[in-house]
């Protein structure tokens, strides 16, 4: 058989990696993180269900520096799916596709999931 020789799907050799392009993939490992981040809140609530001792083994694995490291990118994930879903609920309806108008909401978009991720993470931390 003849092999032809027809033109492959442009991929990174040919466009430039940009900021929505990040975000676009950021928004689906982020989906994925939530996911994987739920079950374990799921662990830490059937622990509670099933006495005390699996209790305190779950509060301990939560608790310690890995469990916030964990804790903290979740809330991150969250925030950041929330925010570019936002955005993404604006494209739906028809507005932001202007070039400048992705990139402007491309930032907002980052800079408004690290705020709310540093504040949710001082309310929780002073409460």
């Amino acid at each position: 058989m003849k092999s032809q020789s027809r033109p492959l799907s442009p991929h990174l050799q040919i466009y430039k990696f940009t900021l929505h392009m990040a975000m676009s993939i950021s928004h689906r490992i982020t989906g994925v993180a939530l996911a994987v981040g739920t079950i374990v809140l799921m662990y830490w609530l059937a622990s509670a269900a099933h006495g005390k001792e699996a209790y305190e083994t779950a509060a301990s694995v939560i608790g310690s520096w890995f469990g916030y490291l964990l804790i903290f990118g979740w809330s991150a994930a969250l925030f950041y799916h929330l925010c570019n879903g936002i955005r993404h609920l604006f494209w739906d309806a028809g507005q932001g596709f202007e070039i400048e108008q992705i990139k402007k909401s491309g930032i907002v978009v980052l800079g408004a999931a690290a705020a709310l991720t540093v504040l949710a993470w001082i309310l929780g931390l002073a409460i």
